[in-house]
């Protein structure tokens, strides 16, 4: 088992940045990916960003890309989205996941282990 904790969200202004953290423990040596997902209010869950646990290439979706980073420190067990120029078409619930299934890739999906969630809210 994975537990992860996201932490960080809030109620912004358009234009402002907003760093999410998201904390894991338990097996997390099992981890091969981690992930950042949102889900506005009825609307599908939607990929954002994802990266390996250990090393390699991130991957993005287009709706986030060159606004949003996402990270890790490995030693402190932490998973980061930051999150520049934030829109107001960005509020949701941000998530972040851990998968323990091998890719050849970064994944859009298939992922094992959900946080919680963190509401992220951007004003106009």
């Amino acid at each position: 088992q994975v537990q992860l904790v996201e932490s960080g969200g809030g109620l912004v202004q358009a234009g402002d940045s907003l760093r999410l953290s998201c904390a894991a423990s338990g097996r997390t040596l099992s981890v091969y990916y981690m992930g950042w997902f949102r889900q506005a209010p009825g609307k599908e869950r939607e990929f954002l960003a994802a990266m390996p646990w250990i090393a390699g290439s991130t991957l993005y979706a287009d709706s986030v890309k060159g606004r949003f980073a996402i990270s890790r420190d490995n030693a402190k067990n932490m998973l980061f989205l930051q999150m520049n120029s934030l829109k107001p078409e960005d509020t949701a619930v941000y998530y972040c996941a851990a998968r323990v299934k091998a890719a050849l890739t970064p994944p859009r999906a298939g992922y094992d282990y959900w946080g919680q969630g963190t509401q992220v809210t951007v004003s106009s």
